[in-house]
């Protein structure tokens, strides 16, 4: 296409800036452990990055490994398994007419209780029987209010529909006529969501999938002639449902993706909510996403003043599209074109994704002449919109709105929490082992088989105690708080520093025989990164990687003990000690080393879903807090000042191990004496 010339000429223009990536503001440099945590994570994201075809030399390759990547991909949406396809309730509220063209006002529920407000657009003459092509128009962030953000994007439906197509145009979850959430990591600090696996973009993805299943199960609408698109937070969706869904023939996004490199390293995700990322559980060269849309006809559409979606993103991810598509001698099938402006629509845009479309449902390759008034082409040059907002609507009034919907509150059920039910006795170790293995793959995938011993590196001057490396560019402190190490140790504490103020420190710390040792990990007092919420960049870009801020904290915990059972010999029992959050995870770190031989737990949080809870990928998908707890059976436990709720599932779980003595709860909270 025209679009691969001037992408060239845009590409020799910026290859300056390309060069250097183009940045979404200044780094943080506010807090001492800024600097460190920054290059951590851009090394991390430009590793991730280079992958993509690392696994992948052949179409054959890609081919056997695509079911795989498939399951994979739809978990990281929070859709595996998928969804029930319950019905979908399809209910036509009103229709309108005009010059060419007729409105169908409906909705749909994609799951029970979730409404999907849209429009579809229809040609207004159709011959009985014949079966037109079709488009689900997946809309971005320009809200409308009640009216719902699908009513911005008109003037697409009325061109698809006045050239022989049917178009169906969804809202959003947070910009619908019923509005729920995009924000919840970005600034509503719902930082279960990670511990879930819920992610908005999970949510618009499942809802064009289903919004798929109504266009096909259509009389009007030929099944084999499907196109998705949209633009900003649509041009995201786009991926996400062509990746999802083969029945998609042709996807034109715009505007909806950069890559890790950009995301992470230059800050790019701070411009973005959550319904624009998936949690990358299994650490995804981002570009990925988009090849599971290979070998059908893709394009890839950006304007070189975009500053969410910037060129260096932009070049790089078309030239990786290229190279997978070359493997499947479909080179043609994908194009990129790069327009003159900001982030918004212009007539050249919606004409060449109109062209593209054409060409490959209708097989014409004529250009494209007309392009209706887009009321939104422009950011600061608003103009009419051709129907008025308000007539657009699917529920004319708030009277008319659904009693059972569920819109606002579908983050707390749409990912599923795993039940556990205790094993049978015997069964222990089974239950174990599959539990263990589902957190390893879910939870901790970018962790190793065992996490290697911290090393000691320099001492900064004037500071006290000591620095160990735990992985590579995480230096954190260590410092030995209690007991005289020239002497043969009864045990070894290790006090797990919490990001909370005033911790407790439990009775043990002080026992004649031991010898402590205190760890702060990443992010707390002498490594703290700056805070700001909005937009939670730090903690937002590891979900990026697959993995987030607690996860690392584990993997610090982990390391540094298995340093002090290097240092102590095997005949020293290494226990881990933590209060609240630091407590659990000091109990994950347990979990995946076998070198800590017993945890110390004061006031656990009693779930991930609790506020003050450490949030790790996909946790509540396999266990719960009190299920890791159990996990450490037969391993010496003790729990203090614990919920009764938390300490007596603990307790069951090591009664079916037959080692109910290993564990100690006290209940000084409730004025009880200490108990086994």
């Amino acid at each position: 296409m025209r679009g691969r010339a001037i992408l060239s000429v845009m590409l020799g223009l910026l290859a300056v800036g390309v060069a250097r990536g183009q940045a979404f503001g200044p780094p943080d440099r506010g807090e001492p452990g800024d600097a460190m945590i920054q290059a951590y994570l851009a090394r991390a994201a430009d590793r991730l990055d280079a992958e993509l075809l690392d696994v992948v030399k052949s179409a054959d390759d890609w081919k056997r490994l695509r079911p795989r990547f498939h399951e994979e991909y739809m978990s990281m949406l929070g859709l595996a398994p998928e969804p029930a396809r319950t019905p979908l309730q399809a209910t036509v509220t009103g229709t309108l007419e005009g010059e060419g063209f007729v409105v169908e006002k409906l909705h749909y529920q994609s799951v029970p209780g979730l409404y999907v407000t849209a429009n579809l657009y229809r040609p207004a003459r159709v011959e009985p029987g014949t079966r037109l092509p079709a488009v689900l128009y997946v809309c971005g962030h320009a809200g409308r209010g009640r009216d719902g953000t699908k009513t911005t994007f008109q003037s697409h439906g009325l061109w698809f529909a006045r050239h022989g197509y049917l178009c169906l145009i969804v809202d959003t979850l947070q910009l619908g006529e019923i509005p729920g959430i995009h924000h919840g990591t970005y600034r509503e600090g719902r930082w279960w969501w990670q511990s879930r696996g819920y992610t908005p973009a999970g949510v618009e993805c499942w809802n064009g999938v289903r919004g798929i299943d109504y266009l096909v199960g259509r009389p009007d609408v030929d099944p084999g002639r499907l196109a998705v698109t949209g633009i900003s937070g649509g041009g995201a969706a786009t991926f996400w449902v062509a990746a999802a869904d083969d029945r998609v023939k042709v996807a034109v996004p715009v505007s909806g993706m950069a890559d890790l490199s950009s995301y992470v390293g230059n800050r790019v995700i701070n411009g973005h909510c959550d319904c624009m990322f998936l949690y990358n559980t299994f650490q995804w060269p981002w570009t990925r996403i988009v090849g599971l849309i290979a070998p059908r006809p893709l394009l890839f559409v950006n304007s070189d003043a975009d500053r969410i979606f910037p060129m260096d993103a932009n070049a790089r991810v078309i030239g990786r599209l290229e190279r997978l598509y070359s493997l499947f001698g479909a080179g043609d099938r994908v194009d990129a074109v790069v327009r003159v402006g900001g982030h918004a629509y212009r007539e050249d845009i919606r004409k060449a994704a109109y062209r593209f479309i054409n060409i490959h449902l209708k097989a014409d390759a004529r250009d494209v002449t007309d392009s209706e008034v887009d009321a939104v082409a422009e950011v600061g040059d608003p103009k009419p919109f051709p129907i008025e907002t308000a007539r657009l609507r699917v529920f004319p009034t708030d009277a008319d709105l659904p009693a059972d919907r569920r819109n606002a509150e579908i983050d707390r059920v749409f990912v599923p929490m795993a039940k556990l039910e205790l094993p049978e006795s015997g069964g222990f170790d089974a239950w174990k082992g599959r539990l263990l293995a589902d957190l390893r793959r879910l939870s901790f995938h970018h962790f190793p088989d065992r996490v290697l011993p911290a090393k000691s590196v320099t001492t900064p001057p004037h500071t006290e105690g000591r620095r160990v490396e735990t992985e590579e560019g995480i230096v954190i402190p260590e410092e030995r708080v209690f007991g005289d190490s020239r002497e043969a140790p009864k045990r070894v504490l290790l006090l797990v520093a919490g990001a909370e103020a005033d911790q407790p420190r439990p009775k043990e710390i002080a026992e004649e025989g031991n010898l402590v040792y205190r760890v702060e990990t990443r992010g707390v007092d002498v490594t703290r990164w700056t805070h700001k919420d909005p937009p939670n960049y730090v903690e937002r870009a590891h979900a990026l990687l697959g993995r987030t801020i607690d996860s690392g904290r584990v993997w610090d915990v982990a390391a540094v003990a298995r340093s002090l059972k290097a240092r102590f010999g095997k005949e020293t029992p290494v226990v881990v000690v933590g209060s609240g959050s630091a407590g659990v995870i000091a109990t994950y770190a347990a979990l995946l080393e076998p070198d800590i031989g017993g945890v110390i737990l004061i006031a656990p949080p009693n779930s991930h879903m609790d506020k003050d809870a450490p949030a790790l990928l996909n946790v509540l998908r396999v266990l719960d807090i009190p299920e890791a707890i159990g996990l450490l059976a037969p391993r010496p436990v003790t729990l203090r000042d614990a919920d009764a709720t938390l300490s007596d599932r603990v307790a069951a779980i090591y009664r079916v191990t037959g080692a109910p003595d290993r564990l100690t709860v006290n209940r000084s909270k409730a004025g009880g004496e200490p108990s086994r």
